[in-house]
Protein backbone atom coordinates (compact mmCIF):
# COMPACT_ATOMS: atom_id res chain seq x y z
CA UNK A 1 0.00 0.00 0.00
CA UNK A 2 2.59 2.54 0.84
CA UNK A 3 3.90 2.60 -3.00
CA UNK A 4 0.64 3.53 -3.84
CA UNK A 5 0.12 6.10 -1.72
CA UNK A 6 4.06 7.04 -3.05
CA UNK A 7 2.78 7.21 -6.20
CA UNK A 8 -0.22 9.56 -5.08
CA UNK A 9 1.91 11.67 -3.20
CA UNK A 10 4.22 11.85 -5.94
CA UNK A 11 1.15 13.69 -8.36
CA UNK A 12 -0.23 15.70 -6.11
CA UNK A 13 3.29 17.08 -5.20
CA UNK A 14 4.03 17.73 -8.80
CA UNK A 15 0.68 19.09 -9.81
CA UNK A 16 1.17 21.42 -7.03
CA UNK A 17 4.95 22.82 -7.67
CA UNK A 18 4.15 22.75 -11.26
CA UNK A 19 1.28 24.84 -10.74
CA UNK A 20 2.93 27.07 -8.68
CA UNK A 21 6.02 28.17 -10.39
CA UNK A 22 5.23 29.96 -13.71
CA UNK A 23 9.31 29.08 -14.29
CA UNK A 24 7.73 25.52 -15.18
CA UNK A 25 6.67 23.89 -18.52
CA UNK A 26 5.75 21.02 -19.96
CA UNK A 27 9.37 19.22 -20.33
CA UNK A 28 9.87 19.30 -16.72
CA UNK A 29 7.17 16.82 -16.68
CA UNK A 30 7.71 13.09 -16.20
CA UNK A 31 6.58 11.61 -19.58
CA UNK A 32 4.10 9.16 -17.80
CA UNK A 33 2.61 12.72 -16.62
CA UNK A 34 2.77 14.30 -19.36
CA UNK A 35 0.99 12.28 -21.32
CA UNK A 36 -1.84 11.62 -19.27
CA UNK A 37 -2.03 15.27 -18.71
CA UNK A 38 -1.49 16.27 -22.49
CA UNK A 39 -3.77 18.43 -23.83
CA UNK A 40 -3.90 18.05 -27.66
CA UNK A 41 -5.43 21.73 -28.43
CA UNK A 42 -3.38 23.41 -26.32
CA UNK A 43 0.15 21.39 -27.34
CA UNK A 44 1.14 21.80 -24.12
CA UNK A 45 -0.08 20.55 -20.59
CA UNK A 46 -2.08 23.62 -18.99
CA UNK A 47 -2.18 25.13 -15.50
CA UNK A 48 -3.35 23.99 -13.14
CA UNK A 49 -3.16 20.03 -13.19
CA UNK A 50 -5.84 18.03 -11.22
CA UNK A 51 -5.47 14.63 -9.37
CA UNK A 52 -8.89 13.25 -10.58
CA UNK A 53 -9.64 9.68 -9.51
CA UNK A 54 -9.95 9.23 -13.22
CA UNK A 55 -6.29 10.78 -13.58
CA UNK A 56 -5.47 8.49 -10.42
CA UNK A 57 -6.88 5.25 -12.19
CA UNK A 58 -5.75 5.85 -15.78
CA UNK A 59 -1.69 6.76 -14.29
CA UNK A 60 -1.39 4.32 -11.43
CA UNK A 61 -4.23 1.70 -12.13
CA UNK A 62 -5.79 2.54 -8.69
CA UNK A 63 -9.42 1.61 -8.28
CA UNK A 64 -9.93 2.60 -4.71
CA UNK A 65 -8.68 6.01 -4.16
CA UNK A 66 -10.50 7.36 -1.15
CA UNK A 67 -9.42 3.95 0.73
CA UNK A 68 -6.01 3.98 -0.73
CA UNK A 69 -5.55 7.40 0.88
CA UNK A 70 -7.88 7.65 3.82
CA UNK A 71 -5.10 7.28 6.80
CA UNK A 72 -2.54 10.43 4.82
CA UNK A 73 -3.38 13.23 6.99
CA UNK A 74 -2.44 16.05 4.55
CA UNK A 75 -4.57 14.72 1.61
CA UNK A 76 -8.18 15.63 1.45
CA UNK A 77 -10.66 14.15 -0.38
CA UNK A 78 -12.85 16.12 -2.52
CA UNK A 79 -15.91 14.28 -3.40
CA UNK A 80 -18.35 16.55 -5.10
CA UNK A 81 -15.54 16.62 -8.23
CA UNK A 82 -13.48 13.63 -7.78
CA UNK A 83 -10.66 14.88 -6.44
CA UNK A 84 -7.86 14.92 -4.18
CA UNK A 85 -5.77 18.09 -3.09
CA UNK A 86 -2.75 18.53 -0.59
CA UNK A 87 -4.47 19.98 2.63
CA UNK A 88 -1.12 20.17 4.02
CA UNK A 89 1.56 21.16 1.33
CA UNK A 90 4.86 21.42 3.46
CA UNK A 91 4.02 18.14 5.35
CA UNK A 92 3.48 16.38 2.32
CA UNK A 93 7.24 17.17 1.28
CA UNK A 94 8.57 16.47 4.44
CA UNK A 95 6.89 13.04 4.35
CA UNK A 96 7.87 12.57 0.78
CA UNK A 97 11.37 13.27 1.77
CA UNK A 98 11.67 10.52 4.44
CA UNK A 99 10.05 7.81 2.27
CA UNK A 100 12.78 5.04 0.99
CA UNK A 101 13.38 5.78 -2.82
CA UNK A 102 12.45 9.06 -2.49
CA UNK A 103 15.53 10.24 -4.28
CA UNK A 104 15.30 8.19 -7.49
CA UNK A 105 11.54 9.57 -7.69
CA UNK A 106 13.36 13.50 -7.53
CA UNK A 107 16.15 12.13 -9.81
CA UNK A 108 13.26 11.31 -12.37
CA UNK A 109 10.79 14.06 -11.78
CA UNK A 110 12.06 17.71 -12.74
CA UNK A 111 9.23 19.44 -11.00
CA UNK A 112 10.26 17.92 -7.69
CA UNK A 113 14.10 18.43 -8.59
CA UNK A 114 13.64 21.83 -9.24
CA UNK A 115 11.54 22.32 -5.66
CA UNK A 116 13.63 20.20 -3.36
CA UNK A 117 17.34 21.54 -4.59
CA UNK A 118 16.05 25.14 -5.67
CA UNK A 119 13.52 25.84 -3.05
CA UNK A 120 14.34 23.57 0.20
CA UNK A 121 17.98 23.85 -0.96
CA UNK A 122 17.94 19.72 -0.40
CA UNK A 123 21.74 18.85 -1.55
CA UNK A 124 21.00 15.43 -3.32
CA UNK A 125 18.72 17.41 -5.81
CA UNK A 126 19.39 18.38 -8.80
CA UNK A 127 17.17 20.29 -11.09
CA UNK A 128 19.19 20.52 -13.87
CA UNK A 129 20.22 16.57 -13.71
CA UNK A 130 16.57 15.59 -13.73
CA UNK A 131 16.27 17.84 -16.71
CA UNK A 132 18.40 16.27 -18.36
CA UNK A 133 17.03 12.63 -18.10
CA UNK A 134 13.49 13.86 -19.65
CA UNK A 135 12.67 13.35 -23.62
CA UNK A 136 11.07 16.53 -24.39
CA UNK A 137 7.14 16.87 -25.49
CA UNK A 138 8.67 15.92 -29.19
CA UNK A 139 9.34 12.63 -28.51
CA UNK A 140 5.84 11.91 -27.76
CA UNK A 141 3.11 10.66 -30.17
CA UNK A 142 0.93 12.89 -28.67
CA UNK A 143 2.94 15.82 -29.55
CA UNK A 144 2.80 14.76 -33.20
CA UNK A 145 -0.89 14.21 -33.25
CA UNK A 146 -1.36 17.57 -31.65
CA UNK A 147 0.40 18.81 -34.64
CA UNK A 148 -1.25 16.78 -37.36
CA UNK A 149 -4.87 17.75 -35.85
CA UNK A 150 -3.71 21.57 -36.17
CA UNK A 151 -2.62 20.65 -39.97
CA UNK A 152 -6.27 18.81 -40.45
CA UNK A 153 -7.96 22.43 -40.15
CA UNK A 154 -6.57 23.71 -43.18
CA UNK A 155 -7.55 23.59 -46.56
CA UNK A 156 -6.22 20.30 -48.70
CA UNK A 157 -4.80 19.05 -45.81
CA UNK A 158 -5.65 15.73 -46.33
CA UNK A 159 -4.32 16.28 -49.55
CA UNK A 160 -0.48 16.40 -47.87
CA UNK A 161 -0.75 13.85 -44.87
CA UNK A 162 -2.02 11.11 -47.03
CA UNK A 163 1.93 11.43 -48.96
CA UNK A 164 4.02 10.91 -46.04
CA UNK A 165 4.45 8.43 -42.92
CA UNK A 166 4.66 10.18 -39.56
CA UNK A 167 6.71 8.32 -36.77
CA UNK A 168 7.06 9.72 -33.49
CA UNK A 169 10.70 9.12 -32.17
CA UNK A 170 9.20 7.08 -29.08
CA UNK A 171 7.61 4.68 -31.84
CA UNK A 172 11.14 4.25 -33.40
CA UNK A 173 12.23 0.55 -32.53
CA UNK A 174 15.92 0.28 -33.59
CA UNK A 175 18.19 3.09 -31.47
CA UNK A 176 21.04 4.03 -32.77
CA UNK A 177 23.19 1.86 -29.81
CA UNK A 178 21.47 -1.14 -32.07
CA UNK A 179 23.06 -0.37 -34.98
CA UNK A 180 26.24 -0.92 -36.57
CA UNK A 181 28.13 1.99 -38.13
CA UNK A 182 30.79 2.79 -40.04
CA UNK A 183 33.42 5.54 -38.74
CA UNK A 184 32.03 7.86 -41.38
CA UNK A 185 28.65 7.13 -40.42
CA UNK A 186 29.28 8.01 -36.62
CA UNK A 187 31.34 10.90 -37.84
CA UNK A 188 28.20 12.21 -39.58
CA UNK A 189 25.97 11.63 -37.11
CA UNK A 190 27.87 13.08 -34.03
CA UNK A 191 28.24 16.39 -36.81
CA UNK A 192 24.58 16.61 -37.32
CA UNK A 193 23.70 16.73 -33.64
CA UNK A 194 26.34 19.01 -33.01
CA UNK A 195 24.46 21.46 -35.70
CA UNK A 196 20.73 20.87 -34.18
CA UNK A 197 22.78 21.78 -30.65
CA UNK A 198 23.84 24.74 -32.59
CA UNK A 199 21.22 26.22 -34.90
CA UNK A 200 21.27 30.01 -33.22
CA UNK A 201 25.47 29.80 -33.73
CA UNK A 202 25.21 28.62 -37.44
CA UNK A 203 22.40 31.10 -38.01
CA UNK A 204 24.15 34.38 -36.57
CA UNK A 205 27.39 33.64 -38.65
CA UNK A 206 25.47 32.82 -41.69
CA UNK A 207 25.92 29.20 -41.92
CA UNK A 208 22.01 28.27 -43.36
CA UNK A 209 22.32 25.60 -45.89
CA UNK A 210 23.71 23.01 -43.65
CA UNK A 211 21.74 19.67 -42.73
CA UNK A 212 21.23 17.84 -46.08
CA UNK A 213 22.56 14.10 -46.41
CA UNK A 214 22.13 11.79 -48.71
CA UNK A 215 22.50 8.29 -48.17
CA UNK A 216 24.21 6.04 -50.95
CA UNK A 217 24.14 2.48 -50.89
CA UNK A 218 22.60 -1.12 -51.57
CA UNK A 219 19.34 -2.05 -50.19
CA UNK A 220 19.04 -3.49 -46.79
CA UNK A 221 22.47 -1.53 -45.56
CA UNK A 222 20.69 0.53 -43.30
CA UNK A 223 20.05 3.88 -45.01
CA UNK A 224 16.30 4.10 -43.71
CA UNK A 225 17.32 2.60 -40.19
CA UNK A 226 19.79 5.15 -39.38
CA UNK A 227 17.31 7.81 -40.81
CA UNK A 228 14.95 6.75 -38.20
CA UNK A 229 17.04 6.42 -35.07
CA UNK A 230 18.59 9.38 -35.75
CA UNK A 231 14.59 10.75 -34.76
CA UNK A 232 14.81 9.02 -31.53
CA UNK A 233 18.27 10.15 -30.52
CA UNK A 234 17.47 14.12 -31.97
CA UNK A 235 14.07 13.70 -30.40
CA UNK A 236 12.49 14.86 -33.20
CA UNK A 237 9.57 13.45 -35.84
CA UNK A 238 10.39 11.24 -38.51
CA UNK A 239 8.67 12.52 -42.04
CA UNK A 240 9.17 9.38 -44.78
CA UNK A 241 7.90 10.18 -48.15
CA UNK A 242 8.96 7.48 -51.19
CA UNK A 243 9.05 9.51 -54.54
CA UNK A 244 7.50 6.36 -55.78
CA UNK A 245 4.46 7.03 -54.43
CA UNK A 246 3.97 10.62 -54.94
CA UNK A 247 4.30 10.19 -58.23
CA UNK A 248 0.72 10.84 -59.83
CA UNK A 249 -0.33 9.54 -62.81
CA UNK A 250 -1.32 13.13 -63.59
CA UNK A 251 2.34 14.12 -64.28
CA UNK A 252 1.28 17.37 -63.38
CA UNK A 253 1.15 16.55 -59.62
CA UNK A 254 3.81 15.34 -58.78
CA UNK A 255 5.37 18.64 -58.78
CA UNK A 256 2.38 19.80 -56.79
CA UNK A 257 2.81 16.36 -54.35
CA UNK A 258 6.50 17.49 -53.94
CA UNK A 259 5.58 21.18 -52.61
CA UNK A 260 3.36 19.91 -50.20
CA UNK A 261 5.87 17.47 -48.38
CA UNK A 262 8.07 20.14 -47.65
CA UNK A 263 5.77 22.05 -46.72
CA UNK A 264 4.20 19.50 -44.21
CA UNK A 265 7.63 18.95 -42.65
CA UNK A 266 8.05 22.80 -42.61
CA UNK A 267 4.49 22.74 -40.33
CA UNK A 268 6.42 19.85 -38.37
CA UNK A 269 9.51 21.19 -37.44
CA UNK A 270 11.67 20.25 -35.70
CA UNK A 271 11.60 17.10 -37.91
CA UNK A 272 13.61 14.68 -40.04
CA UNK A 273 12.08 14.43 -44.02
CA UNK A 274 13.49 11.44 -45.25
CA UNK A 275 13.06 11.16 -48.88
CA UNK A 276 13.72 7.89 -50.08
CA UNK A 277 14.12 6.64 -53.90
CA UNK A 278 15.61 10.02 -54.63
CA UNK A 279 16.33 8.80 -57.90
CA UNK A 280 12.65 8.00 -58.88
CA UNK A 281 12.29 11.56 -59.74
CA UNK A 282 15.67 13.10 -59.96
CA UNK A 283 17.10 11.26 -62.66
CA UNK A 284 19.42 12.20 -64.97
CA UNK A 285 17.96 14.27 -67.58
CA UNK A 286 17.37 13.98 -71.11
CA UNK A 287 16.52 16.68 -73.76
CA UNK A 288 13.29 14.25 -74.84
CA UNK A 289 11.93 14.29 -71.59
CA UNK A 290 8.52 16.23 -71.39
CA UNK A 291 7.59 19.52 -69.37
CA UNK A 292 5.71 18.01 -66.74
CA UNK A 293 8.66 15.48 -65.79
CA UNK A 294 11.14 18.21 -65.96
CA UNK A 295 8.59 20.91 -63.99
CA UNK A 296 8.76 18.10 -61.23
CA UNK A 297 12.23 17.88 -61.29
CA UNK A 298 12.86 21.16 -61.09
CA UNK A 299 10.28 21.02 -58.34
CA UNK A 300 11.97 18.91 -56.71
CA UNK A 301 15.78 20.64 -56.47
CA UNK A 302 13.93 23.93 -55.57
CA UNK A 303 12.53 22.67 -52.56
CA UNK A 304 15.60 21.20 -51.35
CA UNK A 305 17.20 24.38 -51.75
CA UNK A 306 15.40 26.51 -50.12
CA UNK A 307 14.85 24.07 -46.92
CA UNK A 308 16.96 24.72 -43.91
CA UNK A 309 18.24 22.94 -40.80
CA UNK A 310 19.26 26.00 -39.45
CA UNK A 311 16.42 28.53 -40.50
CA UNK A 312 13.37 25.97 -40.92
CA UNK A 313 14.52 23.17 -38.26
CA UNK A 314 14.27 20.44 -41.07
CA UNK A 315 16.83 17.99 -41.53
CA UNK A 316 16.99 16.84 -44.96
CA UNK A 317 18.08 13.26 -45.54
CA UNK A 318 17.49 11.41 -49.19
CA UNK A 319 18.43 8.24 -49.84
CA UNK A 320 19.30 6.00 -53.27
CA UNK A 321 19.82 2.67 -53.88
CA UNK A 322 21.17 3.79 -57.48
CA UNK A 323 23.26 6.93 -57.47
CA UNK A 324 24.30 6.42 -61.25
CA UNK A 325 21.16 7.15 -61.82
CA UNK A 326 21.18 10.51 -60.13
CA UNK A 327 21.08 14.10 -62.09
CA UNK A 328 24.05 15.72 -61.03
CA UNK A 329 22.09 19.18 -59.89
CA UNK A 330 20.66 17.40 -57.38
CA UNK A 331 24.08 15.95 -56.17
CA UNK A 332 25.34 19.69 -55.56
CA UNK A 333 21.75 20.10 -53.46
CA UNK A 334 23.71 18.11 -50.61
CA UNK A 335 26.56 19.33 -47.85
CA UNK A 336 27.41 15.48 -47.00
CA UNK A 337 27.12 12.06 -48.99
CA UNK A 338 27.17 9.34 -46.60
CA UNK A 339 27.84 5.55 -48.08
CA UNK A 340 26.37 2.73 -46.85
CA UNK A 341 28.68 -0.38 -48.13
CA UNK A 342 27.71 -4.05 -47.48
CA UNK A 343 29.17 -4.78 -44.08
CA UNK A 344 32.59 -6.20 -44.06
CA UNK A 345 33.82 -9.37 -41.99
CA UNK A 346 33.41 -7.54 -38.80
CA UNK A 347 30.70 -5.49 -39.25
CA UNK A 348 28.60 -8.35 -39.71
CA UNK A 349 29.55 -10.66 -36.86
CA UNK A 350 28.84 -7.15 -35.41
CA UNK A 351 25.58 -7.23 -36.66
CA UNK A 352 24.80 -10.99 -35.96
CA UNK A 353 25.96 -10.25 -32.13
CA UNK A 354 23.01 -7.42 -31.51
CA UNK A 355 20.80 -9.59 -33.28
CA UNK A 356 21.10 -12.60 -31.24
CA UNK A 357 22.07 -11.04 -28.32
CA UNK A 358 18.63 -12.03 -26.59
CA UNK A 359 18.50 -15.17 -27.96
CA UNK A 360 19.60 -18.32 -26.16
CA UNK A 361 21.89 -21.05 -27.74
CA UNK A 362 25.60 -21.82 -28.16
CA UNK A 363 26.35 -19.64 -31.20
CA UNK A 364 29.61 -18.56 -33.23
CA UNK A 365 28.69 -15.71 -35.39
CA UNK A 366 32.24 -15.15 -36.31
CA UNK A 367 31.66 -18.33 -38.61
CA UNK A 368 28.03 -17.47 -39.80
CA UNK A 369 30.50 -14.31 -40.74
CA UNK A 370 32.39 -15.66 -42.67
CA UNK A 371 29.82 -17.47 -44.67
CA UNK A 372 27.92 -14.24 -45.15
CA UNK A 373 30.40 -12.12 -47.47
CA UNK A 374 27.85 -10.20 -49.89
CA UNK A 375 24.85 -10.27 -47.05
CA UNK A 376 23.54 -6.80 -46.21
CA UNK A 377 22.47 -6.04 -42.53
CA UNK A 378 19.09 -6.53 -43.79
CA UNK A 379 20.40 -10.39 -45.18
CA UNK A 380 22.16 -11.16 -41.93
CA UNK A 381 18.65 -10.91 -39.80
CA UNK A 382 16.49 -12.63 -42.37
CA UNK A 383 18.70 -15.56 -41.93
CA UNK A 384 18.11 -14.98 -37.81
CA UNK A 385 15.07 -14.62 -38.62
CA UNK A 386 14.74 -18.04 -40.30
CA UNK A 387 16.63 -20.07 -37.83
CA UNK A 388 14.39 -18.76 -34.97
CA UNK A 389 11.26 -19.52 -36.63
CA UNK A 390 12.28 -23.02 -37.78
CA UNK A 391 13.60 -23.87 -34.37
CA UNK A 392 9.80 -22.91 -33.01
CA UNK A 393 8.45 -25.39 -35.36
CA UNK A 394 9.94 -28.25 -33.36
CA UNK A 395 8.74 -26.55 -30.13
CA UNK A 396 12.30 -25.16 -29.34
CA UNK A 397 13.71 -21.47 -28.11
CA UNK A 398 16.97 -22.24 -27.88
CA UNK A 399 19.36 -21.79 -30.92
CA UNK A 400 22.33 -24.32 -31.98
CA UNK A 401 24.73 -23.33 -34.34
CA UNK A 402 23.52 -25.64 -36.70
CA UNK A 403 20.00 -23.53 -37.18
CA UNK A 404 21.73 -20.80 -38.09
CA UNK A 405 24.46 -22.73 -41.01
CA UNK A 406 21.06 -24.16 -42.28
CA UNK A 407 19.11 -20.66 -42.23
CA UNK A 408 21.96 -19.53 -44.33
CA UNK A 409 21.77 -22.41 -46.93
CA UNK A 410 18.26 -21.83 -47.05
CA UNK A 411 18.59 -18.20 -48.08
CA UNK A 412 21.65 -18.42 -50.47
CA UNK A 413 19.23 -21.06 -52.41
CA UNK A 414 16.63 -18.45 -52.48
CA UNK A 415 18.87 -15.84 -53.37
CA UNK A 416 20.05 -18.57 -56.35
CA UNK A 417 16.40 -19.12 -57.55
CA UNK A 418 15.76 -14.91 -57.52
CA UNK A 419 18.62 -14.51 -59.95
CA UNK A 420 17.99 -17.54 -62.39
CA UNK A 421 14.00 -15.87 -62.16
CA UNK A 422 16.30 -12.68 -63.51
CA UNK A 423 18.06 -14.02 -65.70
CA UNK A 424 15.25 -16.29 -67.50
CA UNK A 425 13.51 -12.61 -67.95
CA UNK A 426 16.15 -11.22 -69.64
CA UNK A 427 17.19 -13.81 -71.50
CA UNK A 428 13.21 -14.06 -72.85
Amino acid sequence: MSGIILDIVELLLTAEIYNRYPELDVNDLPKNIRKSYWSSTEKTVPKPIIASFVRLEKLYGIKDIEKSVRNVPFITIDRAHFELRLSAFELAAEWFEKQEGYQERIENNPVLAYYFGEIRKVEAANYAAAKAKIRPKEVDREWIESLIAEIRKEDKSEEMLKLVVIIAPEDVKQKVRDLVLTEEQQDEIEKIMKAIQHREYLWEIGLHDIGKLLFVGPPGTGKTSVARALSEQLSIPFVEVKLSMITDQYLGETAKNIDRVFLLAKKLNPCILFIDELDFVAKARTSDENAAIKRAVNTLLKAIDEISLVEHGVLLIAATNHPRMLDSAAWRRFDEIVHFPLPDLEMRKNILDIVTRHIEGDLDTKEIAELTEGYSGSDLRMVIREAVLSALLEERKILTQQDLLEAVKSFDERADLKSDEYRGKNSS
